[in-house]
This record gives structure tokens, C-alpha cells and sequence, in this order.
């Protein structure tokens, strides 16, 4: 089996930048990289996923229960695993990056249940993707911390340079406020690498947040990053 690395982060946090350039980073140093966002929009196996963050079960994210909106989330990492990159993760050469995972689940979801219910939701959501659905479980999970102000100001700003339309998550500030509190105890209790990507109340460099990440990188996997 390869390495494989998921960085996720609250909406904004630039978890897709710092993926590709991770991705340069290591493919510069001779090291075979396979690159993932997820959810996989272009794919049919987004479907149910599309429909809940487009709002059609409801413009509210507790509209939809925690463990329906993980299912389908789940069902697409899934899908695409069985259909696509599972070759990529077997191959022992390769670094497999995933902008996202199921990480995210245990973090927008996790935040619609009661604070007493928490430990249980992680509990199924680790026993229901990674040994009842059989999808591989990282390595190495880099949480970029980004405060819920700041991450909504981020959502804005690239909402209004490119257009992009904000999904039900994006367009509600208490969910977001209530994601980072679901964040910052899911990366305690299950290990993750956390990265505060801000100082002061303003988002680091990408270059600052970059080379934090090569650091963990390299003394977490032993991967050089250039």
C-alpha cells in the first residue's frame, strides 16, 4: 500500500491549494502522486451529495439527519474507490493527497448532533466507512485550523471573484461555528495533525501554511518535501 495524506479544513482554508501544492512539492523530489477532492462532483457518484449541499432536502443542514448526509457522502468516496483510484492506493510507489475525506464527516456532520452523542457518531462513522464499506483509512490527516469568522470572510470574497454559488454549509453561520467546535475535538480524539493557518485574526501566507505542512509531512511519513 502507498501513503495516503487527506487535508481538510473548514470552508475557505484553502485545503485545495495546499493539496496541488503538495502534490508539486513531492512529485519534484521523484515521488508518483495521485491527487483527490472529493466530493467528486463531475461523477454520478456525487449525486445524493449534489442534491443535500444544493439544498434540495432542505435549505437548513439539519434538515438532513447526520447519519443520512454522511451516507452519502460515504457512498461516493466509495464508489469512486472501487471505480477508480484504488489501483493508485495499492500501488505502494504512490502517494495518494485527498482534499477531504471522511474526516469531513466528522466534522460538518458531527456538529448537527448533541455534545453527548459525539463519541458514538465517530464511532459508527469510523466502523462504517473503513470496515463496513472496506474504503482505506489515511495515513496521515493534515486539519487546517481556520477560525469560523475568518473562513466565512474567505467564502465570500471567493464567492464574489469567481461566482461560485455557496452550498448549505457555506450560507450558514452557525453550522460553520458549530463545524469548528466538531473539528477541533475530532482532531484531538483521532489524532490529527492540526495547522492554524491564522495569527491575529488574518489568514497566514499560503507559502507560511505550505511549508507547515511539509514539516508535518516529512516527520510524520518520512516523505522529503522540497
Amino acid at each position: 500500500m502507498g501513503k495516503f495524506i487527506v487535508i481538510d479544513g473548514l470552508d475557505g482554508s484553502g485545503k485545495g491549494t495546499q493539496s496541488e501544492i503538495l502534490k508539486k512539492r513531492l512529485e519534484e523530489n521523484g515521488i508518483k502522486v495521485r491527487l483527490l477532492s472529493f466530493p467528486m462532483y463531475e461523477s454520478e457518484s456525487s449525486a445524493l451529495v449534489r442534491m443535500y449541499l444544493g439544498g434540495a432536502l432542505g435549505s437548513d443542514p439539519s434538515d438532513t439527519n447526520a447519519y443520512a448526509a454522511s451516507s452519502f457522502f460515504a457512498a461516493d468516496r466509495y464508489i469512486s474507490y472501487r471505480t477508480d483510484w484504488k489501483k493508485d492506493i495499492e500501488d505502494e510507489n504512490t502517494v495518494v493527497i485527498a482534499n477531504r475525506f471522511t474526516t469531513a464527516n466528522a466534522v460538518h456532520q458531527l456538529s448537527k448532533m448533541p455534545r453527548d452523542e459525539w463519541d458514538a457518531f465517530l464511532d459508527w462513522l469510523w466502523d462504517y466507512e473503513y470496515k463496513k464499506l472496506g474504503v482505506p483509512s489515511p495515513d496521515l490527516v493534515l486539519y487546517l485550523e481556520m477560525t469560523p469568522e475568518i473562513s466565512m470572510k474567505l467564502v465570500s470574497h471567493r464567492s464574489d471573484e469567481t461566482g461560485q454559488v455557496k452550498d448549505i454549509h457555506e450560507l450558514d453561520p452557525e453550522h460553520l461555528k458549530n463545524s469548528y467546535r466538531a473539528a477541533i475535538y475530532s482532531s484531538d480524539k483521532l489524532g490529527w495533525e492540526r495547522i492554524c493557518c491564522y495569527r491575529d485574526g488574518e489568514p497566514l501566507s499560503i507559502d507560511e501554511i505550505s511549508e507547515m505542512i511539509a514539516e508535518k509531512v516529512h516527520n510524520s511519513l518520512r516523505l522529503y518535501v522540497k
